[in-house]
């Protein structure tokens, strides 16, 4: 049987940057938070959103990163 344990939390804002002159796709940038690992998604959507007010870019997507470690129990 294996357990995974939490490591870490992030919070990836996706802004939208611009198109590609050549191939006209859109470009997105991307800027990312550290968080605690207890952080509601409606905090982390709260605090996308304070910090978008920050930001030149127009705001795309707000993303939760939530990584792993998976071991043999």
């Amino acid at each position: 049987m294996a357990t995974a344990s939490m490591i870490n939390s992030r919070l990836r804002m996706v802004f939208y940057a611009g198109e590609d002159v050549l191939t006209g796709k859109p470009i997105y940038k991307t800027k990312t938070f550290n968080l605690q690992e207890d952080a509601t998604d409606k905090e982390i959507y709260d605090v996308a959103e304070a910090l978008q007010s920050l930001q030149q870019r127009s705001l795309y997507n707000v993303e939760r990163v939530d990584k792993f470690e998976i071991r043999k129990a």
